[in-house]
Formats: C-alpha cells, sequence, structure tokens
C-alpha cells in the first residue's frame, strides 16, 4: 500500500477558501450521460487532484452522480482512492514503470499498457491476473501502439498468458477533438480504425471520448466516456465551441481582505515597485498569493469586492497580493476571485485568457494549501 502521509498544509486558519459545488458536479455529469446511448459507460477523470476540486471527494461524487469507474493518472493517486474504501474499477491513464505491476494487481486497478515489451517484463512478475487497458496512439504522439503490427504483436502476448492479464479495455486519445477543424480528428478516426482491425474480440471496455470527443463528436463514444474537465463544469475548447448543453462551473474561489490601508500619491506597492499610486487610495491585501496556485502574472487584472471590479496592483507576492479599493472597506470584507458577486462574474477561463494559459492549468494550480469546502 502506498504511504499517503504528506507535510502538505492545508490553510483551515485563514478565509481563501475553495468552494466546490456538488450540485454543479451532479449537473455535468448527468447532462451528458442523458445525451449517451443507451449502455454507455462513464469513467469520471479526477486526476490531479481531481483536477483541484479534491481526489476522494471528486470520486465520491462522479460514483454517486452515475460515473461507473474512475481514471486517474498515476497509480498512486489509484491506491490513495483505494485507502478511502473507494471500490469501484480504477484505470491509470499514465505508463506505470513495470516494477509496480504486482501493486497494481493486488489492489484491483487496470493499468495502461502501450508497446509489446511492457507486457513480456510484466508476466512474470504477476501472482494474480492484472487488468490492463491497451492504449493505441493513433496520433496523439504520446503513448501507445503506433502500428497495427505492433499491437498484433502484443495480442499475441496477452493470448501466451491468460492467467496473468485481463484485457479489459483499449483506447486512444484525440489531439483535437476540442477544435472546429476536423481533419486531424479524422485522421486519427481513420487510424484507429485500421488499428481496431486487427483486434479479434473487443475487450469490455472500447473508450476514445475524453470531454470533447464526447460533447462534439459523440458519434464516437464506444461503450465508454473518459469525462474529465467537463465534469468541473469548465468547456474544453476555452469558449471557441459550444456546449451542447449549459456546463456548470463547480468551483467559486473567494478569500476576505486582511488587511486596508491609505495608499498617498507616489507611493508604491509590492515587489519591483511596479505600481505606483497617481493619487490618494485605498488599498486592500489578501490572504493568497503564487504559492496558492494564483498566478504571478496577473497584476493588472481584477477581483470582486460588493459586486466591484478592483484592480490587481503590484506584483502577485508568494502568500499575498494587493487590489485597490473604490473606497474604504473593513477588515474581513469578502473578496471573489473566481466565482459570481453582484451582476460580475471573474470565470477560470477570464483568469486563464488574462494569465495566457489554459483553465486546466488554473484549476490544478490551486494546490491543497487553499482549504476545500463542499456544497449542496
Amino acid at each position: 500500500m502506498t504511504d499517503t502521509t504528506t507535510s502538505q498544509i492545508i490553510g483551515r486558519h485563514r478565509p481563501t477558501i475553495a468552494h466546490i459545488n456538488l450540485a454543479a458536479i451532479r449537473h455535468n455529469i448527468q447532462a451528458e450521460l442523458q445525451r449517451a446511448k443507451p449502455g454507455t459507460e462513464m469513467f469520471a477523470v479526477i486526476k490531479a487532484n481531481g483536477y483541484g476540486h479534491g481526489l476522494v471527494e471528486m470520486a465520491r461524487a462522479t460514483l454517486a452522480a452515475g460515473a461507473t469507474g474512475l481514471c486517474v493518472a498515476i497509480l498512486d493517486e489509484a491506491l490513495v482512492l483505494r485507502e478511502a474504501g473507494i471500490t469501484a474499477p480504477i484505470l491509470v491513464l499514465g505508463v506505470t514503470p513495470v516494477t509496480w505491476a504486482q501493486i497494481a494487481c493486488e489492489h484491483n486497478i487496470a493499468l495502461t499498457v502501450g508497446d509489446q515489451q511492457w507486457l513480456t517484463d510484466a508476466a512474470p512478475m504477476l501472482t494474480g491476473q492484472l487488468r490492463i487497458h491497451l492504449a493505441l496512439d493513433t496520433g496523439m504522439g504520446r503513448i501507445g501502439f503506433q502500428k497495427p503490427t505492433e499491437l498484433a504483436d502484443g495480442l499475441t502476448v496477452l493470448a501466451q498468458y491468460p492467467n496473468k492479464f485481463n484485457f479489459e479495455g483499449i483506447f486512444t486519445h484525440f489531439a483535437t477533438a476540442d477544435e472546429a477543424d476536423h481533419r486531424y480528428f479524422d485522421h486519427q478516426v481513420q487510424r484507429w480504425q485500421a488499428m481496431m482491425a486487427v483486434v479479434p474480440r473487443r475487450p469490455r471496455y472500447v473508450h476514445v471520448s475524453n470531454t470533447a470527443t464526447s460533447l462534439w463528436h459523440e458519434a464516437c463514444n464506444g461503450n465508454m466516456i473518459r469525462f474529465g474537465v467537463g465534469i468541473y463544469g469548465l468547456n474544453p475548447s476555452g469558449g471557441s465551441l459550444t456546449s451542447p448543453y449549459p456546463l456548470e462551473p463547480a468551483l467559486r474561489l473567494t478569500t476576505r481582505l486582511a488587511f486596508v490601508k491609505r495608499l498617498a500619491a507616489g507611493d508604491s506597492v509590492s515587489y519591483g515597485a511596479t505600481y505606483t499610486a497617481r493619487h490618494d487610495e485605498w488599498i486592500g491585501t489578501l490572504p493568497i498569493g503564487y504559492a496558492d496556485g494564483y498566478p504571478r502574472r496577473m497584476q493588472g487584472f481584477y477581483v470582486l469586492v460588493d459586486g466591484q471590479r478592483c484592480e490587481i496592483v503590484g506584483r502577485v507576492c508568494m502568500d499575498q497580493l494587493m487590489v485597490r479599493l473604490p473606497r474604504e472597506y473593513p477588515v474581513d470584507a469578502l473578496v471573489t476571485l473566481i466565482g459570481e458577486d453582484g451582476a460580475e462574474t471573474i470565470t477560470m477561463q477570464d483568469i486563464a485568457t488574462y494569465a495566457g494559459t489554459i483553465h486546466y492549468e488554473i484549476a490544478t494550480n490551486l494546490n491543497m494549501r487553499i482549504q476545500r469546502v463542499y456544497e449542496n
């Protein structure tokens, strides 16, 4: 069993909180399941601490909402779920070193395999039957069998060790399913079909659909969907494509003013003195910074106080950042960094766009120092 002890501190004694709306999680999963063909299963992708929403909590919430299995990135994430008492099927999407194949076998965890050599090396080590999913590289260029002949060789090894391997799944991953141009997507579909032509018996799970594929190419779903970023109400295209149903964002990030002061004209704020007040103004300090995963490059963006946009002034510090207030507010006044306040809303995509990245990175960078509170 993995060692799950950690020295990671959760900030329970400061007011910076990620509020996770479980009703939104349920809505997003059930809306997708309603669109799927009857009999289609869903494995919820909860890797990277549930995309920043909490690993174990998201496992429980997604299974309760209708998911029939779970996907993680590394074996240790799967072992944490088993330690938490979760018995649902779990697939590790990344390549696990052969050394740890027996541990996965003992805990009934399915591993991804992308080449014949892994199977050959693992077989002598196993004392039971390991559940595996074969990964096919149809154009992602990441992991997996690349040619039909390679896949056929891998299937031959599986046939040689029926007591060592439970061939329960086969899959690929599309690189451009979230783009309007379908040409590369169609190229991958053709390669997938050519690879599958050498598979004489299809396993229980045949899956190609991540969130984007399931939203915009549902005809390709196979009999299982790997539903990931859509669980959390985030559009995988970043908004360039419209979801067939409203995705409800599940995470709201708030804090409170920790310090409020009057800044005189000519005074500067934060490292490098990159902001200097032109007039006397009120400055609020917030107890959150880049060590929490809020990007350092957000100077010039804004937060919401009392339903008003308040500019981030000066460089974001490791543990704090400063904002210009329209007037004096009391210490402990509520501040919204992600979510709604009055008529104003800040989305994770808004932050990502300003930071020059994608909302996946914003979500997964929100680290465990930020307390999670589960609502609804």
